[in-house]
């Protein structure tokens, strides 16, 4: 049976693939999308869910606007790698989905609780703002999320800071609150994702589809390409947020450890780095893990086959 799952996201290029894979793949069933501010405004990455919806032809599937800034902090976005829409690169086909007019935190709970206890998967690919309320608003959630996925953090390196990865540190308070509940709960950080490139092979194998999708993300992974080989000195790009769905699919394409998690909310130099401690035995009552090692080439067959599953929708 196919995993019910909530992805909540900002795209974001990364997160384009991420929604292609979720939609594409038999294993997924895709029944929710939530957007949070991150990669781009709110508005921004709320069109471009929208647009890339109409990229892969889904219907039927609420999707919902929620947090415009973090919970504490002032917004920070991240132009240059996702360009000023958010998504820049492809042309982007005006959406023709409409929003759902319930708020994104609300959409998430109405989703959980209207659904079997453990049958509900939460993937967030941005900062965790919709998560962290949507669990303060109804803390009953905790108890009936089957298990929480997330793209974020890092438990060795940082992205946006030294130490911080994107996700974490515009609104390290939020991610404070998602990692401190009780819900069994992986973080795939950029230890893990810094291991999906998206290499030249890797590339020519989309473009064989041929197909609408199929050249949407070649234009993605094209713009991609140039700002993190321009501002992180990256040969090939590495596709993050894909990370989590493809986890949620296939166990195998990864492997993890169990550890515990928290977010640093104070340090001058240290402010949204993640904390995984390694010190074996990890606690009895531990709820958290952490992605270690990608499988390079079964994660890419599995974003392949869902490509040539959508075929050529719009």
């Amino acid at each position: 049976m196919a995993t019910k799952i909530i992805l909540d996201c900002d795209p974001g290029h990364d997160d384009a693939i991420a929604l292609l894979l979720a939609h594409g793949s038999p294993e997924i069933d895709l029944v929710a999308v939530t957007t949070v501010m991150g990669n781009q405004t709110l508005d921004k990455v709320t069109r471009n869910a929208l647009s890339v919806a109409r990229v892969a032809g889904i219907t039927g599937v609420p999707f919902a606007a929620g947090c415009a800034r973090p919970l504490v902090r002032e917004i920070e976005t991240a132009p240059s790698i996702h360009g000023e829409s958010g998504l820049d690169g492809p042309v982007l086909p005006e959406p023709t989905l409409e929003l759902d007019p319930r708020h994104a935190v609300d959409l998430i709970i109405d989703t959980i609780m209207g659904n079997e206890p453990g049958t509900i998967t939460l993937i967030p690919t941005g900062a965790l703002t919709n998560i962290a309320l949507a669990v303060r608003k109804e803390p009953r959630i905790v108890d009936r999320v089957k298990e929480i996925v997330l793209m974020g953090g890092g438990y060795n390196i940082g992205n946006w800071s030294a130490t911080a990865e994107f996700n974490m540190v515009i609104d390290p308070e939020a991610a404070h609150i998602v990692f401190n509940e009780t819900w069994p709960l992986t973080m795939v950080g950029i230890d893990l994702t810094h291991q999906a490139l998206a290499t030249p092979d890797v590339v020519a194998s989309i473009a064989a589809l041929g197909t609408g999708p199929a050249r949407f993300v070649g234009e993605l992974l094209d713009f991609f390409g140039e700002t993190y080989k321009d501002q992180q000195g990256f040969d090939y790009p590495p596709v993050h947020d894909p990370c989590a769905v493809a986890f949620v699919i296939d166990r195998s394409v990864m492997t993890v450890r169990r550890a515990p998690l928290d977010v640093e909310l104070t340090g001058t130099l240290t402010l949204g780095m993640t904390v995984a401690d390694f010190r074996s035995p990890a606690p009895v009552d531990c709820t958290t893990q952490v992605a270690i090692d990608l499988d390079h080439a079964k994660f890419w067959a599995l974003i392949v086959d869902a490509l040539e599953r959508i075929g050529d929708p719009e």
